[in-house]
């Protein structure tokens, strides 16, 4: 088969799937993602939950996607829409039972809507640094052909410190031991970052939460040595993100 004609199939399996993605700031999309979704002719719809979109319902939907942000999960004062999208989050992973895959905030509301817990880690991880497959990470399906040493992205002073039930960890780091966790067997959660594009940094750097985080972890000139050590890295940060794309679009294909 060639490469058009294993694209015509691609494109005719996929062209009634359609995913939900759940945003907390309008920088923090799902990034590189957009374009893989985009080429496997997957639809998609993204609620500003932050500007007071309301969260449609999830019936008619094959996955959810929860993306990062600048908030925290305990912030529901200030954040009052949190406490819809927690129980949005608890009835599609325990009631609709379809793939969800949630990064950095995703990642915590995710074990904080299922019943773990989130609280301040004693180190904030900031800048491109290394998580570790654990021996179930290594054998799960959304990390089937990545290396057992992942180089990414970490910008987070928050860590899933209990874990919800039926949850197994996937990943971990010196300072975070959950990095990655898989809730049940349809939903995962990744605190690190695999949707970078090339603008990435620079975006989120003009979020004063996120600024501020930098320079008091790193000190001044941080934001410079961080792009620095991105750019060396985006080849593996491709290699790595089309590979964890591929593997949740095999989950969905599976519940389909």
């Amino acid at each position: 088969m060639n490469f058009g004609e294993f694209l015509r199939r691609r494109f005719e399996r996929h062209f009634n799937v359609k995913f939900l993605v759940f945003q907390h700031i309008a920088c923090e999309h799902p990034g590189i993602f957009r374009h893989m979704l985009d080429q496997a002719n997957i639809s998609w719809d993204a609620i500003e939950l932050d500007e007071g979109q309301d969260i449609p319902p999830l019936e008619g939907y094959d996955a959810l996607w929860v993306m990062g942000g600048p908030m925290d999960v305990w912030d529901e004062e200030t954040c009052p829409w949190l406490v819809p999208e927690k129980v949005a989050i608890r009835r599609w992973v325990t009631e609709i039972k379809k793939p969800y895959l949630g990064v950095c905030l995703g990642h915590q509301l995710l074990a904080d809507a299922l019943g773990g817990e989130c609280a301040i880690q004693a180190r904030p991880e900031i800048g491109i640094l290394t998580v570790e497959l654990t021996q179930e990470g290594q054998s799960d399906p959304l990390f089937t052909a990545i290396e057992q040493e992942v180089h990414c992205l970490q910008w987070h002073s928050v860590e899933v410190q209990k874990m919800p039930p039926d949850s197994v960890i996937l990943a971990s780091s010196s300072d975070c031991s959950c990095q990655a966790m898989r809730v049940g067997s349809n939903a995962w959660g990744i605190q690190f970052h695999v949707e970078l594009e090339e603008n990435t940094i620079g975006d989120w750097s003009r979020i004063p939460a996120y600024a501020d985080a930098l320079e008091a972890t790193l000190g001044s000139g941080a934001l410079t040595k961080m792009q620095a050590d991105a750019e060396s890295n985006y080849p593996g940060f491709q290699r790595n993100s089309q590979q964890v794309f591929e593997n949740f679009l095999a989950v969905v294909d599976a519940t389909r």
